[in-house]
């Protein structure tokens, strides 16, 4: 984090990330491990969510997100050992290609669950203790892949497309209570996966060539709008979102 702000707000604070354990959000996870958080993640990549662990020092907690008796126990763990979650960050996703006509209904479901579904039971479960200390952030990550119509993935853009929703009717049901919900919406990060599955010389030119910013978006490009989410410093910010880009939409 050299170079980049430090939030004092955000000492101490617990925070609870989903899908930690590699990419944007073991980026996250070390972002906020960097402020002196207390920071737990959850994961189903035991693999990545233990060397994660090691390199933060953050909680690592087997969970399958699509399994909400296992969430809810999982978020449960993180407030008997931390205490009360304050800034819940909902990451976790996967954006799988598939095409419209391979689509059954268990796929839809399925993937429902994975990209949307466990968002809002996450929110759901820390809300009550949020609403105790009158205040708490909730981040979740959208996807700039429905706003610039992108094809051959439609079950995921449909979610991600919903997470707007989410993220805005939350904010109404919750701010009463000083519970501040926002989006975070970012364009294509060269995560490792994106780089060995979809990223070909080819395809980040013309990627490159409709940003205004002619570089590659990065996981740490993400975190840093995410801790400013989190922290006191955008207490009046809730109901928005916020595209980090580079200018590409």
């Amino acid at each position: 984090m050299t170079g980049f702000a430090r939030y004092p707000s955000l000492a101490h604070r617990v925070v609870l990330v989903t899908g930690g354990a590699s990419g944007i959000g073991a980026e996250v996870v070390a972002a906020f491990a960097g402020q002196d958080a207390r920071v737990a993640f959850l994961d189903f990549d035991d693999a990545g969510g233990q060397r994660v662990a090691r390199q933060t020092g953050a909680l690592f907690i087997h969970c399958d997100l699509r399994d909400i008796a296992a969430l809810r126990a999982a978020i449960d763990h993180v407030a008997l050992t931390f205490g009360a979650v304050q800034v819940l960050v909902n990451n976790a996703a996967r954006d799988d290609r598939h095409a419209m006509e391979s689509v059954e209904p268990d796929y839809w479901d399925e993937r429902m669950a994975t990209n949307l579904r466990h968002m809002f039971f996450c929110a759901q479960a820390v809300a009550p203790d949020m609403r105790k200390a009158g205040a708490g952030s909730i981040i979740n990550m959208g996807s700039v892949s429905w706003m610039g119509a992108q094809g051959g993935m439609p079950a995921y853009t449909a979610a991600k497309s919903a997470v707007r929703g989410l993220t805005r009717g939350l904010a109404r049901d919750l701010g009463t209570d000083g519970i501040r919900v926002n989006e975070v919406v970012p364009g294509w990060v060269f995560t490792e996966r994106q780089e060995a599955l979809w990223a070909t010389p080819e395809g980040v030119e013309r990627h490159l060539q409709k940003q205004c910013l002619k570089r590659k978006v990065m996981p740490p490009d993400i975190a840093r709008m995410v801790l400013w989410l989190a922290a006191d410093d955008s207490a009046m910010v809730t109901a928005q979102h916020f595209v980090v880009d580079g200018g590409g939409i």
